[in-house]
Protein backbone atom coordinates (compact mmCIF):
# COMPACT_ATOMS: atom_id res chain seq x y z
CA UNK A 1 0.00 0.00 0.00
CA UNK A 2 1.33 3.61 -1.17
CA UNK A 3 2.19 5.09 2.12
CA UNK A 4 -0.10 8.51 2.67
CA UNK A 5 2.02 11.52 1.84
CA UNK A 6 0.89 14.38 4.85
CA UNK A 7 -0.58 17.97 2.77
CA UNK A 8 2.02 20.46 2.88
CA UNK A 9 1.46 22.97 5.71
CA UNK A 10 1.12 26.69 4.05
CA UNK A 11 -0.05 29.72 6.14
CA UNK A 12 -3.42 29.58 4.58
CA UNK A 13 -3.92 26.23 6.06
CA UNK A 14 -2.82 27.44 9.51
CA UNK A 15 -5.06 30.38 9.59
CA UNK A 16 -8.05 28.03 8.38
CA UNK A 17 -6.85 25.72 11.05
CA UNK A 18 -7.26 28.90 13.63
CA UNK A 19 -10.34 30.36 12.59
CA UNK A 20 -11.92 26.80 12.87
CA UNK A 21 -10.57 26.46 16.16
CA UNK A 22 -11.56 29.71 17.49
CA UNK A 23 -15.40 29.02 16.55
CA UNK A 24 -15.22 25.21 17.32
CA UNK A 25 -13.84 26.02 21.14
CA UNK A 26 -15.17 29.54 20.99
CA UNK A 27 -11.58 30.11 22.56
CA UNK A 28 -8.24 31.32 21.18
CA UNK A 29 -6.03 28.29 21.60
CA UNK A 30 -4.20 28.19 24.89
CA UNK A 31 -0.68 27.57 23.33
CA UNK A 32 0.82 27.37 20.30
CA UNK A 33 1.92 23.83 21.29
CA UNK A 34 -1.67 22.53 22.02
CA UNK A 35 -2.67 24.13 18.78
CA UNK A 36 -0.09 22.36 16.84
CA UNK A 37 -0.48 19.24 18.88
CA UNK A 38 -4.11 18.99 18.12
CA UNK A 39 -4.00 19.77 14.16
CA UNK A 40 -0.32 17.35 13.92
CA UNK A 41 1.62 20.36 13.13
CA UNK A 42 4.97 20.88 14.01
CA UNK A 43 5.55 24.24 16.44
CA UNK A 44 8.76 24.88 13.67
CA UNK A 45 6.22 24.89 11.04
CA UNK A 46 4.00 27.21 12.52
CA UNK A 47 6.43 29.44 13.89
CA UNK A 48 7.83 29.87 10.66
CA UNK A 49 4.64 31.58 9.60
CA UNK A 50 3.17 33.52 12.73
CA UNK A 51 5.37 34.31 15.64
CA UNK A 52 2.31 34.52 18.13
CA UNK A 53 -1.32 33.96 17.64
CA UNK A 54 -1.52 37.73 18.07
CA UNK A 55 0.34 38.29 14.94
CA UNK A 56 -1.28 35.30 13.08
CA UNK A 57 -4.64 37.01 13.99
CA UNK A 58 -3.05 40.60 12.33
CA UNK A 59 -2.60 38.67 9.16
CA UNK A 60 -5.66 37.86 8.98
CA UNK A 61 -7.38 41.12 8.96
CA UNK A 62 -4.40 41.91 6.32
CA UNK A 63 -5.41 39.23 4.53
CA UNK A 64 -9.24 40.61 4.21
CA UNK A 65 -7.35 43.96 3.36
CA UNK A 66 -5.18 42.15 0.34
CA UNK A 67 -8.00 39.84 -0.51
CA UNK A 68 -10.75 42.89 -1.08
CA UNK A 69 -8.40 45.39 -2.37
CA UNK A 70 -7.30 42.48 -5.30
CA UNK A 71 -11.03 41.92 -6.46
CA UNK A 72 -10.94 45.80 -6.57
CA UNK A 73 -8.35 46.07 -9.11
CA UNK A 74 -9.80 43.15 -11.25
CA UNK A 75 -12.39 45.52 -11.60
CA UNK A 76 -12.19 47.04 -15.07
CA UNK A 77 -14.15 50.25 -14.56
CA UNK A 78 -11.76 50.80 -11.14
CA UNK A 79 -9.16 52.87 -13.06
CA UNK A 80 -11.69 54.97 -14.51
CA UNK A 81 -13.88 55.52 -11.08
CA UNK A 82 -14.05 59.01 -9.09
CA UNK A 83 -11.73 58.73 -5.32
CA UNK A 84 -15.42 58.76 -4.43
CA UNK A 85 -16.28 55.75 -5.92
CA UNK A 86 -12.89 53.39 -5.71
CA UNK A 87 -13.77 54.28 -1.43
CA UNK A 88 -17.05 52.86 -1.89
CA UNK A 89 -16.21 49.99 -3.99
CA UNK A 90 -13.45 49.32 -1.01
CA UNK A 91 -15.82 49.23 1.38
CA UNK A 92 -18.64 47.09 -0.11
CA UNK A 93 -16.32 44.62 -1.38
CA UNK A 94 -14.20 44.49 2.07
CA UNK A 95 -17.55 44.34 3.88
CA UNK A 96 -18.58 41.50 1.70
CA UNK A 97 -15.65 39.58 2.71
CA UNK A 98 -16.18 40.17 6.01
CA UNK A 99 -19.79 38.53 6.48
CA UNK A 100 -18.17 35.24 4.84
CA UNK A 101 -16.18 35.09 7.78
CA UNK A 102 -18.85 36.86 10.06
CA UNK A 103 -18.52 34.58 12.68
CA UNK A 104 -15.05 34.71 13.44
CA UNK A 105 -14.91 38.26 13.03
CA UNK A 106 -18.23 38.84 15.75
CA UNK A 107 -16.49 36.25 18.55
CA UNK A 108 -13.03 37.89 18.02
CA UNK A 109 -13.99 41.23 18.11
CA UNK A 110 -16.37 40.58 21.29
CA UNK A 111 -14.12 38.95 22.83
CA UNK A 112 -11.94 41.82 23.92
CA UNK A 113 -15.02 43.95 23.73
CA UNK A 114 -14.09 46.52 21.47
CA UNK A 115 -10.58 47.01 24.26
CA UNK A 116 -7.40 48.33 22.79
CA UNK A 117 -6.28 45.02 23.14
CA UNK A 118 -8.82 44.10 20.25
CA UNK A 119 -8.06 46.84 18.49
CA UNK A 120 -4.61 46.18 18.49
CA UNK A 121 -5.42 43.48 15.96
CA UNK A 122 -6.29 45.87 13.24
CA UNK A 123 -3.11 47.56 13.68
CA UNK A 124 -1.99 46.11 10.14
CA UNK A 125 -5.35 46.92 8.58
CA UNK A 126 -4.97 50.58 9.88
CA UNK A 127 -1.48 50.97 8.23
CA UNK A 128 -3.27 49.57 4.64
CA UNK A 129 -6.28 51.52 4.69
CA UNK A 130 -4.53 54.38 5.53
CA UNK A 131 -1.91 54.23 2.80
CA UNK A 132 -5.36 53.51 0.41
CA UNK A 133 -7.01 56.54 1.47
CA UNK A 134 -3.81 58.67 1.45
CA UNK A 135 -3.26 57.62 -2.42
CA UNK A 136 -6.62 58.49 -3.24
CA UNK A 137 -6.41 62.09 -1.61
CA UNK A 138 -3.06 62.14 -2.73
CA UNK A 139 -4.81 61.44 -6.46
CA UNK A 140 -7.05 64.28 -5.86
CA UNK A 141 -4.13 66.49 -5.28
CA UNK A 142 -2.71 66.07 -8.40
CA UNK A 143 -5.41 67.71 -9.88
CA UNK A 144 -5.64 70.68 -8.14
CA UNK A 145 -3.08 73.28 -9.20
CA UNK A 146 -3.00 75.26 -6.18
CA UNK A 147 -1.62 74.09 -3.45
CA UNK A 148 -3.87 76.15 -0.45
CA UNK A 149 -6.67 73.63 -2.17
CA UNK A 150 -4.82 70.51 -1.76
CA UNK A 151 -5.68 68.42 1.34
CA UNK A 152 -3.58 67.06 4.36
CA UNK A 153 -3.29 63.05 2.96
CA UNK A 154 -2.21 61.95 6.70
CA UNK A 155 -5.15 63.89 8.18
CA UNK A 156 -7.43 62.90 5.82
CA UNK A 157 -6.53 59.10 5.79
CA UNK A 158 -6.84 59.59 9.66
CA UNK A 159 -11.09 60.70 9.12
CA UNK A 160 -11.20 57.98 6.62
CA UNK A 161 -9.92 55.13 9.25
CA UNK A 162 -12.35 56.67 12.04
CA UNK A 163 -15.35 55.90 9.64
CA UNK A 164 -14.41 52.41 9.12
CA UNK A 165 -14.17 51.58 12.43
CA UNK A 166 -17.17 53.20 13.04
CA UNK A 167 -19.20 51.26 9.70
CA UNK A 168 -16.97 48.22 11.18
CA UNK A 169 -18.87 48.52 14.43
CA UNK A 170 -22.63 48.97 12.31
CA UNK A 171 -21.84 45.92 10.60
CA UNK A 172 -21.12 44.06 13.54
CA UNK A 173 -24.78 45.38 15.01
CA UNK A 174 -26.72 45.06 12.11
CA UNK A 175 -29.01 42.10 12.29
CA UNK A 176 -31.10 43.71 8.91
CA UNK A 177 -31.92 40.91 6.29
CA UNK A 178 -28.40 40.68 4.05
CA UNK A 179 -26.88 43.14 6.44
CA UNK A 180 -28.65 45.91 4.05
CA UNK A 181 -28.71 48.55 6.33
CA UNK A 182 -24.89 48.47 6.30
CA UNK A 183 -24.96 49.04 2.53
CA UNK A 184 -26.82 52.23 2.99
CA UNK A 185 -24.36 53.24 6.11
CA UNK A 186 -21.37 52.85 3.57
CA UNK A 187 -23.06 54.64 0.81
CA UNK A 188 -24.43 57.22 2.95
CA UNK A 189 -21.53 57.64 4.81
CA UNK A 190 -18.99 57.46 2.27
CA UNK A 191 -21.16 60.00 0.09
CA UNK A 192 -21.24 62.55 3.14
CA UNK A 193 -17.28 62.48 4.29
CA UNK A 194 -16.37 63.19 0.62
CA UNK A 195 -18.87 66.17 0.23
CA UNK A 196 -17.84 67.18 3.89
CA UNK A 197 -14.21 67.03 2.72
CA UNK A 198 -15.22 69.44 -0.21
CA UNK A 199 -15.69 72.17 2.24
CA UNK A 200 -14.77 71.13 5.61
CA UNK A 201 -11.51 71.83 7.15
CA UNK A 202 -10.36 67.92 7.62
CA UNK A 203 -9.50 68.90 11.60
CA UNK A 204 -13.46 69.33 12.22
CA UNK A 205 -13.45 66.22 10.37
CA UNK A 206 -11.30 64.05 12.32
CA UNK A 207 -12.95 65.16 15.47
CA UNK A 208 -16.90 64.51 14.48
CA UNK A 209 -15.14 60.35 13.46
CA UNK A 210 -13.32 60.62 16.89
CA UNK A 211 -17.65 61.37 18.32
CA UNK A 212 -18.47 58.64 16.16
CA UNK A 213 -15.79 56.16 17.27
CA UNK A 214 -16.66 57.34 21.04
CA UNK A 215 -20.29 56.66 20.38
CA UNK A 216 -20.24 52.92 18.69
CA UNK A 217 -17.17 51.76 20.98
CA UNK A 218 -18.14 52.75 24.40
Amino acid sequence: MAKTTKPKITEDKIISLFMESVLEHEKVPSSVFKFCKEHDIKEDEFYGFFGSFESLQQIIWNKFFDNSYNLMQKNKQYASMTNEEKMLTFFFTFFENLTLNRSYVLFIMKEHKYSLEGLMQLKGLRKKFKDFASTLIEERNDEKQHKIFKYNAPLFAEGAWLQFLFILKFWMEDGSPGLEKTDIAIEKSVTTVFQIFESTPLEKIVDFGKFLYKEKFA
